[in-house]
């Protein structure tokens, strides 16, 4: 049994890959997220959680140690995405995606911390590859998983000399059915799968990657 993984954002795609492939790989998953999480692939299942909200992520805390007495890594997927140019985009994007990705890997971080320090565990955050550099219209996005990138690094320095490893991957454009909706004359095969994507997560997660923290490490596909 490699231990016991909570995963947020366990119900979109990503996150349901993620979840099938570290179960297949021996942990036990907790899901979390906003919405309904399935039942397959799941030790506990914990949907209708605000993962922006402090007390809502205690409370989930909570039932991990209670129900299954330990954490010993974390997968922070929750996020967002939306297009749009500074000129005529709104300030409210810019406050909702530092929400949908950089807020919940905070705060899913700080209510699961006690959890992975008794078990000196491991987290993986998603970032983005487009944090390097912002293409136009993605300002609101590049800044927010440039937001995940400094707040992994903050993190794995804190908590290095405590076993604990923090690590987020890069990813260009994930292959999912939203992707290839709104971009239907892409060349899908040059995307990253979520599979792809969830082997390197497994291995991160896995004893194999004991010495690698604070990485930000671009999965890009051929894009």
């Amino acid at each position: 049994m490699a231990g016991i993984v909570a995963v947020t954002g366990a119900a979109g795609a990503l996150g349901r890959k993620v979840v099938e492939t570290l179960a297949g790989s021996g942990w036990r998953v907790v899901g979390i997220d906003l919405g309904p999480v399935g039942a397959d692939g799941v030790a506990l299942a914990l949907g209708g959680v605000d993962l922006t909200d402090e007390a809502a992520m205690a409370g989930a805390a909570e039932r991990i140690g209670a129900e299954l007495g330990q954490l010993d890594g974390l997968v922070n997927i929750a996020g967002g995405f939306s297009w749009e140019t500074v000129q005529d985009g709104a300030v409210a994007t810019w406050d909702r995606l530092y929400a949908m990705n950089v807020k919940t890997t905070l705060v899913s971080s700080r209510a699961l911390l006690p959890l992975l320090r008794a078990s000196r565990g491991g987290i993986v955050n998603i970032g983005a590859a487009a944090s390097a550099k912002a293409a136009t219209g993605m300002g609101a996005y590049a800044a927010s998983k440039a937001g995940v990138a400094r707040l992994t690094e903050a993190l794995a320095e804190e908590l290095k000399d405590e076993g604990v490893r923090v690590n987020a991957l890069l990813p260009s454009i994930i292959d999912t059915p939203a992707n290839r909706a709104d971009m239907p004359d892409a060349e899908y095969d040059r995307w990253v799968a979520p599979s792809q994507l969830a082997d390197v997560i497994a291995f991160l997660l896995s004893p194999a990657a004991t010495a690698i923290t604070g990485a930000l490490i671009p999965v890009t596909g051929r894009v």
